[in-house]
């Protein structure tokens, strides 16, 4: 195939999915702008990626643009600088577009994918304690049983860590047990159970 083949291949590719990535990136970074720029920016990464060892170019293009668009919100002067979105602590409305619902149920859980992913488990329980639910870093030391400073040291480690490409290997059971766990609290605001699945991670 020649280079103006793969490159159509590749447009052909993206153009079938970039209503689905532009409605998740604006999910995620919540500005029609910021969320065209994100799109752009993964279309500038698929062009240069090595499209032949992409078994799956809607999942790798879902990934590229939920991480550009973490990046996004982590920079944005937002209330919470969070790799989550402004309102992904929120409860997906069940009165919504079954759609608009399904999508952003997508793009929450790909978010928490890339926190099982980038992060190890003490700072995965800082991060999202502090980011995602706003608990006191005296509430997360006690909770970890470790100083304040050190609960500061290790969110700030993990916003590092969530824009670098860093990966942990975490079994399919613990990511599952994570998932569940936040999706529980943010639905009725009952941290027990998450404080549980974070700390005994």
């Amino acid at each position: 195939m020649s280079s103006t083949d793969t490159l159509t291949a590749a447009a052909a590719a993206f153009t079938a999915i970039r209503p689905r990535l532009l409605r998740l990136a604006r999910r995620i970074v919540g500005n029609a702008a910021e969320a065209e720029d994100v799109v752009q920016d993964t279309w500038l990464r698929w062009q240069n990626t090595d499209r032949t060892r992409v078994q799956d170019p809607p999942a790798f293009l879902t990934r590229i643009t939920v991480r550009l668009a973490l990046n996004v919100t982590r920079s944005a002067r937002v209330r919470h600088e969070t790799g989550f979105g402004p309102s992904a602590a929120e409860p997906v409305d069940t009165g919504a577009d079954p759609a608009v619902r399904a999508e952003r149920a997508e793009a929450l859980d790909a978010a928490l994918c890339l926190l099982v992913e980038r992060l190890g488990p003490t700072e995965r329980a800082a991060y999202v304690l502090r980011v995602a639910f706003d608990c006191p870093y005296s509430q997360i030391a006690e909770d970890l049983r470790i100083s304040q400073v050190n609960t500061r040291q290790i969110v700030s480690r993990a916003r590092k860590h969530l824009a670098g490409g860093r990966r942990t290997t975490v079994s399919p059971g613990e990511g599952r047990r994570f998932r569940e766990a936040f999706a529980g609290a943010a639905r009725s605001g009952d941290l027990s159970e998450l404080r549980t699945a974070l700390i005994c991670s």
